[in-house]
């Protein structure tokens, strides 16, 4: 078999498809040939940490972890047995491989044109050659692939726990980093295994067996499975989608530990009320069922997706884009019921929510679903690894008291408070390849309009049309697109304008134009030469809660742009919970450039606000209506004579956590 090297060469010479591919959708994605990150952009930037600190810092705690010693336990190859308590760390290895193949074609097409080079430690592709090739060894003649059932020291057998087992998981994760080698880098070595492994699938589960109710405890087989459809064009693929999404929802999972619900398996699908549920297996339902719907038609699905998504987004939805409020289950809980200390938000969730939202995106062309998109990706998502790439959180919550817990001993492996690895490290690779994958998700075109959805500096082409966006996006609001060329008769162009920017002016042939927030501002007739300003006010922003957000009221949150703010203590003299900030004093908060973690100067915003005692020496006081009732319980009422004004100094929240361990807040009190 050619070496994948080779095959790049010949794969990069036409269009490469990006990782969501489908024709039946409205929009189509561009992908890796047609959008290049620029280093100067902050998304640049985040792809090359994952490529030189991530990336090598994960291949390393793989090794250590022993992820590929099980595929050589299996074989005869290790000296230990199966290593780590669960049945699904052969994700983490395909995780890995799907961002491997992005980087590895990344540099072989660097090596040919002149986008500058692209330096790749020498264990990236080591890995990447190693695990294929005990993966052709370790797959069963019946296209059987899961270490964990495969290793003589476990006791169970194959499709034995569906529920717990993971072995669809496992399957769902193979094939997308199958479809990312074969696409990227011209390398069926990894599609052929998938196949396989999904005809066997096919054969054990599909519509003709006894299996009616067979499917996986954790969704993530479904949107895998329909873009093996879309790479192969095997319908079976898409019809085990089909099948896969619609038999949960009958209750059929015994559990002991976690309710139908946490499977997504209380209802079918189609009647699901609300997001509910595991949030990581909910999104990935979610964007199966998405998937399922744009290449069948369904109406059900259809409807049911634009539902949950709208009622996701009323109740369900932290300010940071973070899903998922309970801890006891990784649980995105009930309808507002969204408490900051305990905001659990696992990074792999605000993964699968953009997953999500790209695909109701690319069905609708509606601006709103790349608004949620930019705000998970620049809070929820971004907050989830450290500023050198080489630590992570698991759960992202929204505010730490001063006193929590710090971590001690074996825990203490990351800098600070986030961690270098984890027992359960689905977090670490899930990131690496989203991050190798941003540039799919920058621009999408129909066959009369490029739009470009995710504001960030970068090189675009398509179908004649060549643009450099020049931007310090999301840390100031001028966009200048330089077009470089364009067809004769000229190219439609929509740029997305975020729905916080309020005034926002497009500048095109000396005139200004306001466009709405929220919407896409229409350029008709570009022609190469053109040089558009996109001009978005950054004023700091006060969002309130709704008042059924009980674990928030009485509180406000600070934005600017697309970027949620914090305060952390170590940037502030007085106690952050003794801190009284009103709209007012938002509005009048200054950016400042500052250097508050390694990789370079931030944006912080400062401005003064009211600082009361925290002297109260009851816990629940007795609240009384007599004039002097205010001293005498201890009120924070800035009105009080203790009352004094402070300098408030705020991060952005993905920043925080990259410092000495202290208390950190994103809602602030009001009163």
């Amino acid at each position: 078999m050619s070496s994948p090297t080779s095959a790049t060469s010949t794969a990069r010479t036409s269009r490469v498809r990006p990782a969501v591919s489908s024709a039946a959708s409205r929009f189509a994605s561009l992908g890796a040939t047609e959008v290049t990150l620029a280093s100067s952009g902050l998304l640049g930037q985040w792809q090359r940490r994952n490529r030189e600190q991530t990336l090598v810092h994960s291949i390393e705690q793989l090794t250590l972890a022993g992820n590929l010693d099980n595929f050589r336990a299996v074989i005869g190859g290790a000296t230990e047995l199966y290593r780590g308590r669960y049945p699904f760390l052969d994700t983490d290895v395909y995780k890995t491989l799907e961002g491997i193949a992005y980087e590895l074609a990344r540099a072989e097409h660097a090596e040919t044109t002149e986008s500058g080079a692209v330096t790749l430690d020498a264990s990236i592709r080591d890995f990447y050659e190693e695990a294929i090739d005990l993966m052709q060894q370790v797959q069963l003649a019946d296209g059987y692939l899961n270490t964990y059932f495969q290793a003589d020291s476990i006791d169970k057998e194959p499709w034995s726990d569906l529920a717990w087992g993971h072995e669809l998981y496992s399957l769902g994760h193979l094939i997308q980093a199958a479809v990312a080698a074969n696409r990227q880098l011209g390398d069926a070595r990894l599609l052929d295994i998938a196949v396989r492994f999904a005809r066997l699938v096919w054969q054990k589960f599909g519509p003709d067996t006894t299996e009616t109710l067979a499917f996986c405890g954790h969704p993530e087989v479904e949107m895998a499975l329909v873009e093996l459809f879309r790479e192969t064009g095997n319908r079976d693929h898409l019809e085990l989608a089909d099948l896969m999404v619609r038999r949960r929802g009958h209750q059929s999972i015994s559990s002991t530990i976690f309710t139908s619900e946490y499977f997504q398996d209380l209802v079918p699908f189609v009647t699901l009320d609300s997001v509910t549920g595991h949030a990581v297996r909910m999104m990935y339902l979610a964007s199966g069922a998405t998937d399922v719907a744009t290449e069948t038609g369904a109406d059900d699905l259809e409807k049911s997706v634009l539902h949950l998504w709208d009622d996701m987004v009323a109740s369900k939805l932290y300010i940071t884009g973070g899903l998922g409020s309970r801890h006891s289950d990784e649980a995105i809980g009930d309808r507002f019921e969204l408490p900051s200390e305990r905001a659990y938000n696992e990074t792999c969730a605000a993964i699968a929510l953009m997953q999500w939202a790209w695909r109701m995106l690319l069905n609708t062309g509606e601006a709103r679903y790349a608004d949620i998109f930019e705000i998970v990706q620049y809070n929820a998502f971004a907050v989830g690894l450290s500023d050198d790439g080489c630590a992570f959180f698991y759960d992202n919550p929204l505010q730490r008291r001063g006193d929590h817990m710090q971590r001690s001993g074996a825990e203490a492996d990351g800098p600070l408070l986030r961690r270098a690895w984890f027992g359960c490290p689905c977090c670490p690779p899930n990131i690496i390849r989203w991050v190798s994958e941003l540039q799919d998700h920058v621009a999408f075109a129909d066959e009369h309009t490029l739009h470009i959805a995710n504001l960030t500096a970068s090189e675009i082409s398509y179908d004649g049309l060549e643009l450099r966006l020049a931007t310090g996006y999301p840390w100031n609001g001028d966009v200048v697109i330089t077009v470089t060329a364009a067809p004769e008769s000229g190219r439609a162009l929509a740029v997305r304008i975020p729905a916080w920017a309020h005034g926002a002016l497009v500048e095109r042939h000396g005139q200004s134009t306001p466009v709405d927030a929220g919407s896409w501002a229409r350029l008709d007739g570009v022609t190469a030469g053109e040089s558009i300003r996109i001009s978005l006010p950054m004023t700091a922003r006060a969002h309130g809660a709704d008042p059924r957000v009980d674990a928030v009221r009485g509180s406000l949150a600070v934005a600017r742009g697309p970027l949620i703010y914090c305060a952390e203590q170590q940037d502030n003299d007085s106690d952050i919970d003794s801190l009284v900030v009103s709209p007012r004093d938002v509005r009048a908060f200054e950016p400042e450039s500052r250097q508050i973690v390694a990789s370079g100067p931030s944006i912080v915003l400062r401005g003064l606000v009211t600082t009361v005692s925290l002297g109260q020496t009851e816990l629940y006081p007795e609240l009384r209506d007599d004039a002097d009732a205010a001293d005498s319980t201890g009120t924070t009422d800035p009105a009080a004579k203790d009352a004094a004004r402070t300098h408030l100094t705020l991060v952005p929240y993905f920043q925080w956590g990259n410092r000495e361990a202290k208390a950190m807040r994103v809602w602030l009190r009001t009163a």
